[in-house]
């Protein structure tokens, strides 16, 4: 089915006006009827973990771009025999939907009152928009877009969605993690002092790739491999280095104001990779004149680190679990599952009457992290302040399997 990018918006629209927005356990139970968008790794796991989370929910709606994606996904939770023991899942062929406009009438059922979002990150913000339309409490995997477009999109819909009394929790599970939550806890009593530089870090070997089938269109194989597209995943400092970033923005209570950066693709340069970079560097410069260095690489054979390190004027800290200096502390104690956690959170917030919303948490995280991307794709020094105002929107024109050259990749100096 082709849908055109308006058409796609107005998909949203039309899932609002049939779904109407659910009264907080109308039903007269207190079961939380769950649909997922994305059925791929992520989003198979991230429905487990919801629906272990709590008691009381329940898998009712699948949704996915590509049919045998979402046939997977059903067979692996509907399996009795799983590991861990069976899930609460009671799906039909009439709760199952795919395509482009798939997401759209997923959210228009009025049996669904959660929605977990795990497609390539470039749907989220038209994804979550319509859910929040439709009334629908929302778990949206990071990141939550890719382009400035987009995460002006997201921001619309938090803050519809604190109008509506629905939750918004993000996939940034540190911030559910109980050794990063009694860390920051210290350092924002004061523990380091005051924090005067910081580093964070996602360097690691190659992820899985797909090769290109001759039966395939452009945006079918785009999208069967969309962590090499900007359009769909951000690049990498975007969808997996997000982590780290969102970590120091948590500990400095903020996010940078500017950003100067370097990268490239060096070691990734075949056609099969897309056009995303395998290596970034990036100076994010926090208000105060805090700098904080970014880096991650996605290249075989390197040394790796995954981690955030904090300065202070009193010491150091691991945000992971321990601070040194004059108030020297190390996390003891149990640090359950943070995936499960984020989605315990949500639920109870929701049955609670106090849904959380960490909209804008994810969405500046996302954006320090779309800076950095475009800091060193152009080589220039960038601010905060002009990225979110920038027209720059990667989305294709139409929502199709159709053409879809591949970009040009980015050659520091020579983009606008």
């Amino acid at each position: 089915m082709s849908i055109t990018r308006r058409e796609f918006v107005a998909a949203s629209a039309s899932a609002a006006a049939l779904a109407a927005a659910p009264a907080a356990f109308a039903r007269g139970d207190d079961t939380l009827r769950v649909g997922l968008i994305g059925c791929g790794g992520r989003g198979t796991g991230a429905a487990e973990d919801c629906l272990r989370a709590s008691p009381g929910m329940r898998l009712v709606a699948l949704a996915d771009l590509l049919p045998e994606r979402l046939k997977g996904c059903r067979d692996n939770l509907t399996n009795p025999s799983r590991e861990g023991g069976a899930l609460p899942v009671k799906l039909d062929d009439e709760h199952c939907f795919t395509g482009f406009d798939a997401y759209a009438r997923l959210v228009a059922l009025k049996e669904v009152d959660l929605v977990l979002l795990a497609t390539p990150p470039g749907f989220r913000p038209i994804h979550l928009a319509a859910a929040i339309e439709a009334g629908k409490h929302v778990f949206a995997e990071k990141p939550v877009a890719v382009d400035p477009a987009g995460i002006r999109t997201v921001l619309e819909a938090g803050a519809k969605a604190k109008e509506k009394n629905l939750a918004v929790v993000a996939g940034t599970q540190r911030r559910h993690e109980r050794r990063y939550l009694e860390t920051m806890k210290r350092l924002h009593d004061g523990a380091l002092g005051e924090i005067v530089a910081a580093r964070c870090g996602w360097n690691q070997g190659r992820l899985w790739h797909v090769d290109r089938r001759k039966e395939w269109s452009d945006v079918e194989w785009q999208c069967r491999n969309w962590l090499y597209f900007s359009w769909l995943s951000g690049d990498h400092i975007v969808e997996q280095h997000v982590h780290n970033i969102d970590v120091m923005n948590w500990a400095l209570r903020a996010h940078p104001v500017r950003a100067t950066a370097v990268g490239g693709r060096i070691a990734r340069v075949e056609p099969r990779f897309g056009h995303i970079y395998d290596h970034f560097c990036v100076d994010f410069e926090y208000p105060n004149g805090v700098h904080v260095t970014s880096t991650c690489r996605q290249i075989d054979g390197c040394d790796g680190w995954v981690g955030e390190e904090i300065t202070g004027s009193l010491g150091s800290a691991n945000p992971a679990g321990s601070i040194d200096g004059p108030n020297a502390w190390r996390f003891k104690g149990d640090s359950p599952n943070p995936y499960v956690e984020e989605h315990r959170d949500m639920v109870a917030s929701i049955r609670d009457g106090k849904p959380l919303n960490e909209t804008q948490a994810v969405a500046e995280s996302t954006m320090a992290a779309i800076l950095g991307r475009e800091a060193a794709y152009s080589g220039k020094t960038l601010s905060w302040d002009a990225m979110m105002k920038s027209s720059l929107d990667l989305s294709p024109k139409e929502y199709a399997f159709g053409e879809l050259p591949v970009a040009p990749v980015a050659v520091p100096g020579r983009r606008a």
